[in-house]
């Protein structure tokens, strides 16, 4: 079933990137059909409430409660430091699927 997988954070620019990785890991599971994109924080209401997961830049972290509020019941979770700067979308995935119960 595809899923819906936001990424947040200050700007969008590093974490468009990391959306193309972890749509790479994503296909290499079976999952190429997910839905994943990138978007400032700024836009959560408009692009995010109806994901089945929100994923935050380590760089908006602090943000976590203001998305919640924004977005309520979707699950949200930063992206580790190590794996956002290694842009490992294996990684990143690995958090998704953890948050959506997989």
């Amino acid at each position: 079933m595809a899923k819906k997988i936001i990424l947040l954070c200050a700007g969008g620019m590093s974490t468009s990137m990391l959306v193309k990785k972890m749509k790479e890991a994503a296909a290499a599971e079976g999952n190429g059909d997910w839905e994943i994109a990138a978007y400032p924080q700024a836009d959560a209401k408009e692009k995010a409430s109806d994901a089945d997961c929100i994923l935050l830049g380590p760089q908006i972290r602090f943000a976590k409660g203001k998305v919640a509020e924004a977005c309520p019941g979707v699950p949200i979770d930063a992206i580790d430091m190590k794996i956002y700067g290694r842009m490992d979308g294996k990684g990143a995935i690995a958090i998704a699927k953890k948050l959506m119960g997989m």
